[in-house]
């Protein structure tokens, strides 16, 4: 760096008169912090951006005062053609040849994205139009276009993508974003999967992924999660339908209004639970890696049944016989009466 800093400075002052001043004068401003930079500024590198056209816009916003000057250092070094696209965070005491490295480094800024637990894809979808930084190639795609394009033409979107904070540069596309949180789902799935309990009524991890989902949206309690998979364990083992509402709300799809009726549990859909025995077709939403777990886990009590505790901390009671869930059904209406 030292021998080529001086082989610039020598080129700058070739033929011009007070070659010593010109050096130094040189030598100062490369490796002076930019006197304009006093706060934090975001300067983006379009794509395609040449190393003239960089400098000019630096200059432009005032954060480059000699850039016929920058230029020539970044040919000599060999940098004018590496300059990678992206948002950059200037930061104050940066120096010319600071920003030079930064621009060529490619640590752009990241932004981040959260899909959250138990939302769904369509929820999905939905968080990636609403985010500006975002480049929506497949805004207007089909969900099985979607699917295609990740290479899983013949698997249902729901539930196949991990809910968890993503960090990406800008203009990354939504594509992209779901090939990420794709590929995360299935690596957590397939570790948990082999850790599953013995004799366990589910064939496949997808089958275990149905079941996380329907326990992601039974329970916001951590502690809960296992003995809430454990009762549908236990149901599925006897041959007992799940008879589980968030199920039921899925089949529903547009006609749901927040309430559920007594006529929603009795019409059959593929996802009424109270209609049809086993698993439904397809996960309900995105479930988060302690309802994975809890899938393969199960608390195996014996218990049967839950239902609210009316505690007001989204606790349920367990029971294993259907005397003692009535009793229990009866003691949250009555605290619901008095609430």
């Amino acid at each position: 760096m030292r021998k080529l800093l001086n082989l610039f400075l020598i080129l700058v002052v070739l033929g011009a008169a007070g070659a010593g001043a010109a050096a130094w004068w040189g030598h100062r401003w490369l490796q002076t912090p930019i006197a304009s930079l006093t706060d934090t500024v975001i300067f983006e590198v379009p794509k395609g951006a040449s190393l003239r056209t960089v400098a000019s816009s630096l200059n432009d916003q005032n954060l480059l005062e000699q850039p016929q000057v920058w230029n020539l250092w970044a040919r000599l070094t060999q940098r004018d053609h590496s300059l990678k696209a992206g948002e950059y965070q200037l930061q104050p005491g940066l120096t010319p040849i600071g920003l030079l490295e930064l621009l060529n480094s490619g640590n752009v800024l990241l932004h981040s994205i959260t899909f959250i637990e138990g939302s769904t894809f369509a929820d999905m979808r939905s968080v990636l139009a609403q985010s500006p930084t975002v480049e929506h190639k497949y805004a207007l795609a089909t969900p099985e276009e979607i699917m295609r394009a990740l290479g899983q033409a013949r698997l249902h979107p729901e539930g196949q993508f991990f809910p968890d904070t993503y960090r990406y540069p800008k203009d990354t596309t939504d594509i992209e974003l779901l090939g990420m949180a794709f590929r995360r789902m299935q690596q957590e799935l397939n570790a948990v999967w082999a850790t599953r309990a013995k004799d366990l009524p589910l064939a496949t991890p997808y089958e275990a992924l149905i079941l996380a989902s329907i326990v992601e949206k039974e329970t916001g309690l951590d502690t809960e999660r296992p003995q809430i998979s454990g009762v549908f364990v236990e149901r599925l083992r006897r041959g007992m339908r799940l008879q589980t509402d968030p199920t039921v709300i899925y089949g529903m799809m547009a006609k749901y209004d927040g309430n559920i009726r007594r006529s929603d549990l009795l019409r059959d859909t593929p996802y009424n639970t109270y209609t049809r025995a086993g698993l439904p077709p397809t996960p309900i939403c995105l479930p988060g890696l302690d309802a994975i777990r809890a899938a393969v886990q199960p608390d195996n009590t014996g218990a049967l049944f839950f239902v609210a505790s009316g505690n007001g901390d989204g606790s349920h009671y367990f029971s294993r016989t259907l005397a003692e869930h009535n009793a229990a059904v009866k003691r949250y209406l009555k605290k619901l009466k008095g609430q």
